[in-house]
């Protein structure tokens, strides 16, 4: 027993707080700022020695309608539209209560942040629509919101413990989510080229001037971290949260941390967050979930795995959950990414290059079976239900022709003339080290390329054929490729239809296609409070859990750029809320937007 009958603390506890946040993405972060803000004792602990968790690995976008960034653009979304957009794409597998609770709160929790640090800076550029802008309820505008880059050197110290991204660019080259869109343009634009220029002058920048500049997630988790670092939040690191203390009624009061080599009892007195991310690297697991996955596995070799989650999430937050009572649900979800797997394990996102006019993707039976510019969820559920069919989708291909190779930016090479010493590929010759690899299949003839493929030849030059028939005629009829504006966002502005063109000349190329992952999105079960549930629907008082720790708000969909970390931030901000609301000591107004009782 931790509590004693006259409820008093037990004396065997090592550290006591108010409030034990176990992780330190962007969920557990806020989640500590918003407990800070209202006057309860916060401790982050980090089981990794370095922090950011996923979302310092991400894109960084941050889905929330009604954010202050966009109203000061003059863009207010309609709540009841956002409302009726997520009940939309989540098909009633999400309570009405916390997708009510996730429309209210992110705005709130946004301008909580604004007021919180100047270092948390936000901006919002329309354009980047909403994964499904034509439902009910979707905005073509979008509700992407990012940080500008930031220069690390402004973490001192700190700066070496920034979890790095699994793909390092090279030095001084960073993106700011704008210069993605315009980059893959290159070869069409002058915008493109001055982006090309810009990179240039970064890399100078950063060898003259030693500026070590970071966007995206990793300019996020630095702000994060910087706030937290300003309100004197303390952060363990190599902290692992080992299992969580329980009182004789099956409250959570706390956890057992090890840290520096010992086990130590940490009391909790109004609450434990659990924002310690999915079970993206537990492969047995995921497996024993969804099958499918072996064969994805097999590809990758045994040695390796397909996630690009971030390399200490295996489900330690979940189990430890379970443990105590907890239900889950979606154990077989991920936030799904149709990717290229190299062979040395290297993962690579294939994202503009499935909205590229002249390519088509195919499975196992040479056939086309999706609108290829899809969300990737949705590309990716196709490949799952299809390789249930009998049919392999896992691996799938995507086909293209010699002039898409030197018109756009395609697996991460650059249609310009060849630069020797270049990061990246580049020049007119596919690299020979990709046809080695396998990864990727060349030939002169629809039939030799499907044999090196491995589907028949009659059927990929007939499913060649009808593409081009339906390119040359400018609409999709079988898929509907170029209908929604989201599949444009990538494409080529200089055409009619900016996903559709026929495929020419060979040779032609195949890129093999295997199902990746941003990590999983399946967790304990929570209500609109973030409050853990048991499989009855009991709270488990004091103890709550947010982002890959807790199933998704977003249920089997993704709403768009950003709705992984957007509900991840909201929900730790309002798992704090609802904590000071329900503490005796919290009597502070800086919770700016909360229910103060």
């Amino acid at each position: 027993m931790n509590i004693h009958e006259d409820g008093m603390t037990d004396q065997r506890y090592d550290h006591t707080v108010d409030v034990l946040v176990v992780g330190s993405g962007g969920g557990g972060m806020t989640a500590a700022l918003a407990a800070e803000a209202a006057g309860l004792d916060t401790l982050v602990v980090e089981k990794s020695p370095r922090f950011g968790g996923s979302t310092a690995l991400s894109g960084g976008g941050i889905w929330v309608p009604g954010a202050p960034s966009q109203r000061r653009e003059g863009h207010v979304p309609d709540p009841d539209a956002v409302m009726t957009y997520l009940k939309h794409i989540t098909g009633g597998l999400v309570s009405d209560a916390r997708l009510r609770a996730y429309v209210d709160a992110a705005p709130e929790m946004m301008k909580f942040l604004e007021n919180s640090s100047t270092w948390l800076e936000f901006v919002w550029k329309p354009g980047y629509a909403d994964y499904y802008p034509e439902a009910p309820g979707g905005s073509a505008l979008g509700s992407t919101i990012n940080v500008p880059a930031i220069d690390l050197r402004a973490l001192g110290d700190e700066e070496q413990n920034l979890l790095a991204p699994l793909a390092l660019a090279p030095k001084g080259i960073w993106f700011a989510p704008k210069d993605l869109r315009l980059f893959y343009q290159v070869r069409q634009s002058w915008r493109g080229k001055a982006v090309l220029l810009k990179l240039i002058w970064r890399m100078v920048r950063a060898r003259v001037f030693g500026d070590r500049m970071a966007a995206i997630g990793q300019s996020l988790a630095a702000r994060l971290r910087l706030a937290m670092k300003q309100h004197d939040i303390p952060l363990w690191l190599s902290a692992p949260m080992v299992e969580l203390i329980t009182d004789v009624d099956g409250a959570v009061v706390g956890a057992v941390v090890e840290k520096d080599g010992r086990a130590v009892r940490v009391n909790a007195r109004h609450g434990v967050i659990l924002a310690s991310g999915g079970f993206d690297h537990d492969m047995a697991w995921r497996r024993e979930h969804l099958p499918e996955l072996a064969r994805v596995h097999e590809l990758a070799g045994a040695e390796k795995d397909w996630s690009f989650g971030n390399p200490a999430a295996m489900g330690d937050g979940i189990r430890a959950g379970e443990k105590v009572g907890a239900s889950t649900e979606l154990l077989d979800e991920a936030w799904w990414f149709p990717a290229i797997c190299w062979p040395d394990g290297r993962l690579q996102f294939m994202l503009n290059e499935r909205m590229m006019p002249s390519q088509f993707v195919v499975n196992g039976d040479g056939k086309r079976f999706i609108n290829e510019a899809a969300p990737y969820m949705d590309f990716a559920h196709a490949m799952i239900e299809g390789q249930r069919s009998g049919v392999t989708h896992i691996p799938c291909w995507l086909i293209t022709d010699i002039r898409s190779f030197h018109r756009y930016v395609v697996a991460g090479h650059l249609p310009i003339p060849k630069v020797p010493f270049a990061p990246v590929p580049t020049g007119r010759t596919v690299p020979a080290a990709w046809l080695e690899s396998g990864v990727v299949k060349q030939g002169d003839t629809w039939e030799e390329l499907a044999r090196q493929i491995g589907v028949p030849p009659t059927r990929l030059r007939d499913t060649a054929e009808r593409f081009n028939t339906l390119a040359l005629s400018g609409h999709d009829d079988d898929f509907n490729r170029g209908d929604s504006s989201y599949d444009n966002y990538y494409g080529d502005p200089t055409l009619p239809n900016p996903n559709l063109y026929p495929l020419g000349k060979p040779p032609y190329l195949a890129f093999q296609i295997i199902l990746g992952d941003l990590g999983t999105s399946g967790g304990l079960r929570t209500d609109e409070h973030a409050r853990v549930l048991r499989a009855d629907d009991s709270v488990i008082s004091g103890l709550y859990a947010v982002g890959n720790a807790s199933a998704a708000v977003m249920g089997r969909s993704y709403a768009g750029a950003g709705a992984t970390i957007g509900p991840a931030m909201t929900f730790g901000y309002v798992a704090a809320r609802h904590i000071a609301d329900n503490s005796l000591t919290s009597q502070s107004p800086e919770l700016q937007g909360g229910n103060q009782k």
